[in-house]
């Protein structure tokens, strides 16, 4: 009867650690597709006033209440 229970520990040592690293992997955080990047805005900068003092001129009514 010990000579069975010695046998089977490392086995069952084995088999809680596969299980350990099972349970980890199960539970964690789903890594990001390779596809999925990080989005990032493209944002456009103003350049300011034009220098020849002139107001630039509105494309049309709806760009111009755009606000």
């Amino acid at each position: 009867m010990i000579a069975v229970a010695v046998l089977l520990l490392p086995a069952l040592g084995v088999l809680l650690f596969v299980m350990d690293r099972v349970e980890e992997r199960l539970s964690a955080r789903p890594s990001a597709p390779r596809h999925a990047r990080k989005r990032h805005l493209r944002l456009v900068h103003d350049a300011g006033a034009p220098r020849t003092g002139r107001l630039p001129a509105r494309r049309s009514r709806r760009h111009g209440k755009a606000a």
